[in-house]
């Protein structure tokens, strides 16, 4: 892999892992919810998922996926079935919000633990992640040299631009916090957050193996 290859890669992640998707949007929504520092551990838990896809397509699951109808439906369908339920449990948080529902939430009331599960299952809850990987990374990888130091390379690549980018929609969320000053404002946060999960959902059901 030639440095030319590798930048040319960094362009293409680049505009990939910040294209608003699932993982962007839960921690921006999570930093609203709870703050930037908080919200790490929800980039830890989207960070763990995005490293899984991308050594389980390096394991060959990406092609297991891709020939196996069923196996990729299965995996696709608990994918929509968890995002449904993110969207769905964000509209009710917008039934439930008070005049005093935007003040910030006490840290008892999110464990990281519980902050970074959340995450991981929404990482998880789109097998097409693997299927992406195991396309993009062979475009950059030479195969006249030694495989597993280039893999390295991409992948720490893919991870410091990905983490990146959590940050900008992190800080990003947190100024929103400001403007979510208002039980109003906040449930239609909740409600905008929740239809957009929902439409992930579709997408991933509409969309074919």
């Amino acid at each position: 892999m030639t440095i030319g290859t590798w930048w040319l890669f960094v362009g293409v992640v680049f505009v990939v892992a910040g294209s608003p998707g699932p993982n962007m949007l839960h921690i921006m929504q999570r930093s609203v919810q709870y703050g930037v520092l908080r919200s790490t551990a929800a980039m830890a838990g989207c960070m763990t998922a995005v490293l899984l896809a991308l050594f389980a397509s390096a394991a060959g699951l990406g092609a297991v996926l891709t020939t196996s109808p069923n196996l990729f439906a299965a995996v696709r369908y608990a994918g929509v079935a968890y995002l449904g339920w993110l969207g769905i449990s964000a509209w009710r948080r917008a039934n439930r919000v008070h005049a005093d529902a935007a003040a910030p939430v006490e840290p008892r009331d999110a464990p990281g633990l519980i902050l970074y599960r959340d995450a991981l299952l929404t990482g998880l809850s789109n097998p097409k992640l693997i299927v992406f990987a195991a396309a993009l990374f062979p475009q950059f990888i030479d195969a006249h040299a030694p495989w597993a130091p280039q893999f390295a390379i991409l992948v720490a690549t893919f991870a410091a631009i990905e983490t990146g980018w959590y940050f900008t929609y992190a800080l990003g969320g947190r100024r929103l916090a400001r403007w979510l000053s208002t039980a109003a404002r906040r449930r239609l946060f909740d409600r905008a957050t929740g239809a957009i999960f929902v439409g992930f959902a579709l997408a991933l059901l509409g969309a074919r193996a």
